[in-house]
């Protein structure tokens, strides 16, 4: 079966640890709901250097050709800020479905309910 991306977005809280560990839980429930998921924060800051405005702007780039493949955008936590906005704002741009991980994972069971 082939998986469609699943862009993942959250209001990342700046913290490293933290924010990886949120960001891996984000993309399990994503693929438990049969998505790939796709989540920038978890592998651009190995190699994008953020401190440098170049590589910010390449990082940027990169994150908005990653969702620009994606079947979907998926909003996770509580919170918005200024890049989940813009991801939003992108996703509706390009006719991207924007949904909440609730929202995938609601989808997802009503898949599986079986009818006795």
């Amino acid at each position: 079966m082939k998986r469609p991306l699943a862009y993942i977005t959250a209001a990342w809280s700046g913290d490293c640890e933290a924010d990886t560990e949120q960001a891996a839980g984000y993309c399990r429930i994503a693929y438990e709901a049969g998505f790939s998921p796709v989540c920038p924060l978890l592998y651009l800051p190995l190699f994008i250097n953020d401190a440098i405005p170049q590589e910010h702007k390449d990082g940027i780039d990169i994150r908005r050709d990653m969702l620009r493949r994606s079947r979907v955008l998926v909003v996770c936590g509580g919170d918005m800020d200024e890049d989940v906005k813009n991801d939003i704002a992108v996703a509706q741009r390009l006719n991207i479905t924007a949904t909440t991980l609730a929202g995938i994972v609601t989808v997802n069971q009503q898949g599986r309910e079986s009818h006795d």
